[in-house]
């Protein structure tokens, strides 16, 4: 799909920085910057390098500051705001037109100059590029002079004080890293320039809101009236980078091939394959591939991993990547778990989930579905055999079966459900005990044991015995007749009957308990209470706890992630839901994708081509958050395929 903007959708600066693009490497490095050529954010920039893939990254290039003198005449082609008196860039105000598929691209027109600008990123290499092309109708000389602003920082971090940087031989340097610069323009080393940019984005959500940037070289273009003259400029931790043109056909090349492979027609199908290959990275600590969660806060996470692999990879084809994902997490099981967060260095991980290693075994389905690849199932089953196991004896974070052959989990203050919220000591949505979504995932693992243990000529009978008590009692402790809906948690509070999203989980596995006249009662009560246009509530605005609004200070924004926010993910598994109580028709699956119209939108909002992570509960318009979320992404995609199966 090709996004475009124009005059009108730059009609002010703030109406000029809502969207913004993302450019991944396959390592976790990223480029990312505003339409209006602006980082309102700090950890948004030119060049985020990832010197430990995937996640130790490193905002190199920050910005670049841009002037073009036409004679006399002299413009901002960026867009900054500054802290203090300093005067904001407004190139804004000369783009007029900015467009994204493949590649970014900014057209300016000032004065019969034409300058157009567009970023690449080298696929696994912490590179980037630049590129202008200059058309020069003008009766002047004009030059084009860019400043690259540096911070040498992990992404996240401001900076407080001005660092030194010093320029020598298309080298920069901090003491710590050192940034190849490579360009056909003029290049000369400058006294040092520091700027105090503003980060509006960060202040609202109570993060720092200004940092400072450093400059130490200018590169300069001159060209002729009646020339057209091109210009790069290419940032890379190695010398052997792509030059800026090769760096933007490699790029074109690969993100078009990924939309030509997949089996999709449907346009917004195709584009949410290319936006699922930014997630998919390698992790140098298991020299395999793993999901990152979301740009530009989260890494890669256990839970957020296993949610999103069948869409990100399964749904776009990528059948190797999701055997790789897979086997890393089945190196790392201890004790019937998987990582939620791996080791970096000497840290150990961390298996703080309860969902994570039962949704293992579902992906483990989900791939041989698809693939056929019985050799993977049996390398996999020691561990799940071993997840079975561990989870009806017992094991770490109070996690275990009961004697009605339920799940419970978590105690004190551990969260181990994906509402994980705990913010100064205090637990938003505690859900210790039996949570619904989980006994959801158990009888589905279970149930797959017994279909795979069939199938490999092993004995299912201790898998299917126990998948039919956890059905009745599931039934009998969940299923709120009166109500018809299911209980959020097992825990003897009042957060037993909240309304919540989670059940919707309990209609879309593989394998369910409820009878057809049950589910069909949960997704109509979802409907009426949680569903949105963007994604699901995660609490019904008629309970008291209800918080519809996501912003601010850190506690403010905890104290409502779960409690009414809207969720984009959990919309993947409503939909599939509907289209399953529905008899997966035709008729059904023509309703759902008149209703994923709505992904269109989102996609032209925040970060282009892109699904967020969050919205708010009562007015879902602006993206929250993460502004790229994988499980957004893949869970979406998945309804996708579903509708391509049922129109085959």
């Amino acid at each position: 799909m090709r996004f475009l903007y124009g005059k009108q959708d730059m009609r002010s600066l703030a109406r000029a920085q809502e969207n913004l693009f993302l450019l991944t490497n396959g390592l976790g490095g990223y480029v990312s910057v505003t339409s209006a050529f602006s980082v309102p954010r700090c950890d948004q920039g030119i060049l985020v390098a990832a010197v430990k893939a995937p996640n130790e990254r490193i905002m190199m290039v920050h910005r670049m500051s841009e002037t073009l003198k036409i004679g006399e005449k002299e413009v901002f082609l960026s867009t900054q705001e500054f802290a203090g008196r300093t005067a904001a860039e407004d190139g804004y105000r000369h783009l007029a037109a900015f467009s994204f598929e493949y590649a970014p691209s900014w057209t300016y027109q000032v004065s019969g100059v034409q300058v157009t600008r567009q970023c690449a990123m080298q696929f696994e290499k912490n590179a980037s590029a630049v590129l202008y092309s200059i058309e020069n109708r003008s009766q002047e000389p004009c030059t084009l002079s860019v400043e690259p602003f540096l911070k040498f920082l992990p992404k996240e971090q401001a900076m407080e004080t001005k660092k030194k940087f010093t320029y020598k031989n298309g080298m920069i340097s901090d003491g710590t890293y050192t940034l190849y610069v490579k360009t056909d323009a003029e290049a000369e080393k400058t006294r040092l320039r520091s700027q105090t940019l503003v980060y509006p984005e960060d202040a609202k959500d109570g993060r720092p809101g200004k940092g400072i940037a450093v400059s130490c070289c200018k590169l300069t273009k001159t060209v002729q009236p009646g020339e057209t003259l091109q210009m790069e400029v290419v940032f890379s931790m190695d010398e052997d980078a792509m030059s800026g043109k090769e760096m933007l056909e490699s790029q074109i090349v690969r993100l078009k091939g990924l939309q030509e492979d997949c089996k999709f027609t449907d346009p917004v199908a195709k584009q949410l394959v290319m936006g699922a290959d930014a997630y998919i990275a390698r992790r140098d600590s298991t020299d395999g591939k793993t999901i990152l969660a979301g740009y530009p806060l989260f890494s890669d996470w256990g839970r957020d991993t296993m949610i999103a692999l069948s869409g990100c990879t399964l749904a776009a084809g990528r059948y190797e990547d999701a055997k790789s994902i897979l086997r890393t997490f089945l190196a790392y099981e201890k004790d019937g778990l998987v990582p939620n967060l791996f080791p970096e260095g000497a840290q150990q991980p961390m298996y703080n989930t309860v969902d994570a290693a039962l949704l293992l075994i579902d992906c483990v389905w989900q791939y041989v579905s698809r693939t056929g690849d019985m050799d993977f199932v049996k390398e996999a089953w020691p561990v799940m055999e071993r997840i079975v196991a561990n989870y009806k004896k017992g094991t770490h974070h109070s996690i275990g079966m009961d004697k009605d052959g339920l799940i419970f989990a978590g105690g004190g203050l551990d969260q181990v459900t994906w509402m994980d919220v705990c913010v100064q000591g205090i637990l938003p949505t505690p859900r210790h005990g039996k949570p619904v979504e989980i006994n959801a995932y158990w009888y589905n693992a279970l149930r797959i044991m017994d279909q795979l243990a069939v199938q490999m000529g092993l004995d299912g009978a201790e898998y299917r015995t126990l998948a039919e008590q956890v059905k009745e009692s599931f039934v009998k402790a969940f299923y709120i007749e009166e109500k018809g809906y299911l209980r959020d948690v097992i825990s003897g509070t009042k957060a037993d009957e909240q309304l919540r999203c989670n059940q919707i989980w309990a209609v879309s596995m593989p394998f369910t308990m409820l009878s057809p006249e049950q589910e069909r009662s949960v997704v109509d009560t979802v409907y009426r209470h949680l569903h949105t246009p963007c994604g699901l509530r995660t609490l019904s605005p008629e309970d008291p706890e209800y918080h519809p609004n996501y912003g601010g200070a850190q506690y403010d924004r905890d104290m409502a992630y779960h409690q009414g926010t809207t969720w984009v993910f959990p919309m993947g598994a409503y939909y599939l839901a509907y289209l399953k109580v529905n008899g997966n028709s035709k008729e059904a699956a023509a309703y759902v994708k008149e209703q994923l119209s709505a992904m269109e939108p989102m996609m032209r909002e925040g970060c282009v081509g892109q699904l967020p992570e969050i919205y708010e509960g009562d007015f879902p318009t602006e993206s929250k958050g993460c502004f790229a979320q994988a499980w957004s992404v893949g869970e979406i995609l998945r309804v996708y395929e579903a509708i391509h199966e049922i129109e085959k």
